[in-house]
């Protein structure tokens, strides 16, 4: 697996080229690789923090947006969560998923964070403490649910 360099930003401390590099990725995957057109800039990222790795080329492998409470939905939440398909298979999706819900424990603490997950990840996400709270359903043509992360309390 590559080693990545993991940063994590508000909106106002993107670079611009931090800011192309993410929605090219997103692009990459969620528009061109699903076969799925869709308004990609939805006027969320300003209101979201950015988490991404970055290989030693100065390439985004990884990322994730993080929209602030109120966003998308009443919890924190994440989404876009992505991966470069030349780095799949190497377990990055599991380290960005890591690193990303460390720094937003860092960030905001132990608190609840609802996702809006592809319905074939469920499993993946589960394993980051997720359980589904919502029957499936469509978005863009491809099956979803909403999964919500309760931070355990000793």
């Amino acid at each position: 697996m590559k080693d990545l360099s993991w940063t994590y930003k508000t909106y106002e401390e993107l670079t611009k080229d931090e800011l192309y590099d993410c929605l090219a990725l997103r692009v990459k995957v969620f528009v061109i690789e699903q076969n799925c057109p869709y308004q990609e800039v939805d006027g969320k990222d300003r209101e979201s923090d950015h988490f991404f790795g970055i290989d030693k080329n100065g390439e985004m492998l990884a990322y994730a947006r993080i929209p602030h409470p109120g966003v998308s939905y009443r919890e924190l939440s994440m989404g876009r969560i992505v991966v470069d398909p030349s780095v799949r298979g190497k377990a990055m999706g599991k380290e960005l998923m890591v690193k990303a819900m460390e720094s937003m424990k860092k960030k905001w603490g132990d608190v609840e964070i609802r996702i809006s997950a592809q319905q074939h990840l469920k499993l993946f996400y589960e394993h980051f403490g997720f359980l589904q709270v919502s029957d499936m359903y469509l978005e863009d043509d491809i099956p979803h649910i909403e999964m919500l992360y309760t931070p355990k309390t000793e």
